[in-house]
């Protein structure tokens, strides 16, 4: 096979090797999975695809790069690789660029894309441009609508009653469009309130308790722990307070609550109920009822963060209705008050102020009574409290609560609750904080919920052999409102299935999470028109190998992929309960202000003008070379420089081992009394060191110390350029290794190198991409010892016992801890480190500037 190189191009030219074989990858296939393939094992590696909103920016490379060298290196290590893209293409920003600039949604959309394509290409990454799915083309929503048919069918997508944030010009607004701390309205600035409308939800909920296991997963354990905080799983029980009768309240109404601590039951002195709780209106004394209007309109103003933030003053109102202690009969006043929120436990809390701090806050606050019931053994329980008092020890015991005064906090709260469930008024309970997924969206831009609305039969899914319904190419924003779906008389307007009748499209799309919620399955069979994928290629390829992306996503995508999956299991559609085998989550990269990468606040750095200076291998190479990938930082160009530079030298030591051009570093002479023999086996043990080094990090993502040592290799051989070693076969086995060891990271010159090397051999060409990763020698990286003289300043001060092949950074760092290497340095700056390999350092100071 020929090679597309230029022999006679003698200097490192990035940006005239690059783009030339990114054209003969492509015009090859290479990146090209044969699916269907069973010579190899499997391996899909994932990133997280993009949403397509204009430019990439370098945070876009950071996560991508080193995942391609992650596809690179376990293509070269035997396995069949399926590394995917596509672009996750729904979504509010391509409205509010329609509503601004008078461009369509789809539009904008897909001029992004292809704007993004080419950036994506320029990586040189080794994506599989075949599995394209771009999630706002008709032939991938269709199986949203199909997936929305059969959860309804299951009882897994269900319509209720939900708040939304409404604006009396414009209607319902998304979360994003509702600005500033007074809650307006983006587009007219009118105030926004809350407003119930019927939505469709999915019923995540039937898997909370399955959602808090990772059975067979490699999971951050700081992701375990934010899904666990959302589930909110809280043992307790489940109380019922009996309404008190009075000359406006005929009683007879039931208010249940959930309580973790049962055994406090007896210091409930007053009831809380959110204002939106459906019991409101009904215990409302007729006296009370301006006050609760105006307070309930002032909570729908507010967002639950507000509601919930602990520093701000409590508010609140009393009904003028009474509840019933079902353990001793009081009689406690109900009030609502915005710190409980309906969508948490029941709306409604049983409040024990002597033990909650909230609690104790607004009883302080409202002048209301508070009961203490629980106290270490032998501890004074009388007197007032100057705060509560919610101190969870062994040796609680009960007090003021009656027969039950005296036992351990946690048995009285298990006797209180066995009370109850005898007289029917409470029963051990679990509660979760994750509600259902709410999925309706009021906005066109997104997939059509299959749906219609028909007078006769009530709500009929539409029949599956009328898939996809068809999102309009266009939208008019121009008549106000946030959805012009609702509008649209071609598309409201159409028959019911079942009766033939005129009916009503459903005009709520579906949230864009559920594009993102099994999108891998269909990267498999992107075409196919008869099922959402081939379940053939979904057993042999999932779950997912390897996933990557922002741990942004760990409550929101990350959990309602896991949901849908399960679910997807449970319909009999997929055979595996979780998505991805093992998930990894990058740093983030962030303007070199400190803050998140954006357009809007002008901190991003375009790659495109990197490449051009450097070439996409020096960019790929110094993010992974930056820090740990886990970490991410503040964005600063300071050190591509040098990267670059160990590519350029990389360069040199391939095509020019005997010096014959000019030297960037003293080369060509063996240290004194270091043998021809000795340097070319030092050379081999080095070259095994690092491959050692370098497949080990590669099992754990530390491209940073993988970069370092490869750097030492290349330094290692420039050391020896010129000498006779550079003619061994010594030297030609440390570049090779050098070669192969480089490819999944920098793969442009790799590739240009290593066709180099086979034309000067006169072989035929093949990629380096093919090549096998090679192993290494465990003769040659068996741990040695060697003692290693240190001076400072040219004169012997100490020496120390180290293994063999340190790299020299992890060699500087053992010297300079040194305490009699510290006392020489007396107080004077480093000013470099000299090493000669395997024999001594030298620490070379200047005086300390004033």
């Amino acid at each position: 096979m020929t090679s597309p190189t230029t022999p006679t191009t003698d200097r490192y030219q990035p940006t005239e090797i690059e783009p030339r074989w990114q054209a003969r990858w492509d015009e090859l296939g290479m990146h090209r999975t044969d699916l269907d393939d069973e010579s190899r094992p499997p391996y899909y590696v994932l990133t997280m695809y993009d949403y397509p909103s204009g430019d990439l920016h370098i945070g876009h490379w950071f996560v991508k790069t080193p995942t391609d060298a992650i596809a690179r290196h376990k293509r070269m290590s035997g396995y069949n690789v399926f590394f995917p893209v596509g672009f996750d293409a729904f979504g509010l920003p391509a409205e509010n660029a329609a509503i601004r600039s008078g461009v369509q949604p789809r539009e904008w959309t897909l001029r992004n894309i292809d704007k993004m394509r080419r950036q994506l290409r320029s990586m040189g990454a080794s994506w599989d441009w075949d599995a394209e799915i771009v999630t706002c083309n008709p032939d991938y929503y269709r199986w949203n609508q199909w997936f929305f048919l059969r959860f309804l069918e299951a009882g897994l997508a269900y319509r209720a009653q939900a708040p939304v944030d409404w604006c009396p010009n414009d209607g319902v607004l998304a979360r994003e469009q509702v600005v500033g701390a007074e809650r307006a309205c983006w587009r007219c600035g009118a105030p926004v309130t809350k407003r119930d409308l019927e939505q469709w939800f999915f019923r995540t909920t039937r898997y909370a308790d399955e959602l808090l296991t990772y059975d067979g997963v490699e999971w951050p354990e700081y992701g375990r722990i934010a899904q666990a905080n959302w589930i909110g799983r809280s043992e307790g029980a489940e109380i019922t307070f009996a309404v008190a009768p009075d000359a406006s309240q005929p009683g007879g109404d039931q208010i249940s609550v959930f309580t973790t601590r049962p055994d406090t039951l007896f210091g409930a002195t007053f009831m809380v109920l959110a204002p939106e709780h459906p019991l409101v209106d009904k215990l409302t004394h007729p006296g009370r009822r301006d006050e609760v209007d105006a307070y309930r309109d002032e909570a729908r103003r507010k967002t639950e963060i507000d509601r919930l933030a602990t520093e701000r003053e409590k508010s609140g109102v009393a009904l003028g209705s009474f509840a019933i202690n079902p353990v001793n009969d009081e009689h406690i006043p109900i009030w609502i008050a915005d710190y409980v929120l309906s969508g948490y436990g029941t709306g409604a809390i049983m409040a024990v102020p002597a033990h909650d701090e909230r609690d104790f806050e607004f009883a302080q606050w409202a002048g209301l009574p508070v009961r203490r019931v629980v106290a270490r053994a032998g501890e004074e329980a009388e007197g007032a409290l100057s705060q509560a008092y919610a101190a969870h020890t062994d040796d609680e015991v009960l007090v003021n609560s009656a027969g039950f005064s005296g036992l351990a906090a946690a048995e009285g709260g298990r006797r209180i609750t066995a009370a109850l469930e005898q007289r029917g008024l409470g029963k051990g309970a679990v509660t979760y904080r994750l509600r259902d997924w709410l999925v309706s969206r009021q906005r066109p831009w997104g997939t059509p919920i299959p749906v219609v609305y028909c007078e006769r039969d009530g709500i009929v899914p539409v029949p599956e052999e009328q898939l996809p319904v068809i999102l309009p190419d266009t939208f008019d924003y121009a008549g106000g409102g946030s959805n012009p779906l609702v509008h649209d008389a071609a598309f409201v307007s159409t028959t019911c299935s079942r009766c033939g009748g005129p009916a009503r499209r459903e005009t709520d799309t579906m949230d864009t999470f559920v594009d993102s919620s099994w999108y891998w399955l269909r990267y498999l069979s992107p075409g196919l028109e008869t099922a959402p994928f081939d379940r053939r290629r979904e057993r042999r390829w999932c779950p997912v190998e390897q996933y990557t992306g922002g741990a942004e996503h760990m409550v929101m995508h990350l959990l309602y992929g896991r949901f849908f999956t399960k679910a997807l299991n449970d319909l009999g559609l997929v055979h595996e309960r979780e998505p991805w085998k093992r998930l990894f989550n990058q740093g983030q990269i962030l303007g070199a202000d400190g803050e998140r990468m954006s357009k809007s606040r002008g901190n991003v750095q375009d790659p495109d003008e990197l490449i051009g200076r450097y070439g996409a291998d020096s960019v790929r190479l110094f993010l992974m070379f930056m820090g740990p990938w886990d970490q991410g930082g503040p964005w600063s160009p300071t050190g591509i420089e040098g990267v670059h530079r160990f590519l350029r030298r990389t360069w040199t030591v391939v095509l020019d081992p005997h010096g014959r051009e000019a030297r960037e570093t003293e080369s060509g002479r063996l240290p004194d009394g270091v043998t021809e023999t000795a340097a070319a086996q030092e050379l081999r043990r080095l070259a095994h060191r690092t491959l050692q080094k370098v497949t080990e990090d590669h099992a754990d993502f530390r491209w940073n110390t993988m970069i370092s040592a490869l750097m030492e290799l290349t330094n290692g051989l420039m050391r020896l350029r010129g000498s006779a070693v550079a003619g061994r076969e010594e030297w030609a086995e440390a570049t090779r290794l050098l070669m192969l060891m480089l490819a999944p990271l920098a793969p442009h010159i790799a590739e240009e190198l290593w066709a180099r090397r086979l034309a000067a051999a006169g072989e035929e060409w093949r990629s380096v991409h093919a090549e096998r990763w090679p192993d290494y020698s465990p003769e040659l990286v068996a741990s040695a010892k060697i003692e290693l003289p240190i001076q400072v300043n040219g004169r012997l001060r100490d020496s120390v016992s180290i293994p063999a092949g340190l790299s020299e950074i992890e060699i500087e760092q053992i010297v300079l801890a040194r305490d009699r290497v510290r006392a020489h340095l007396d107080g004077s700056e480093v000013a470099r480190i000299v090493h000669v390999a395997g024999r001594l350092v030298n620490v070379v100071t200047r005086p300390r500037q004033a």
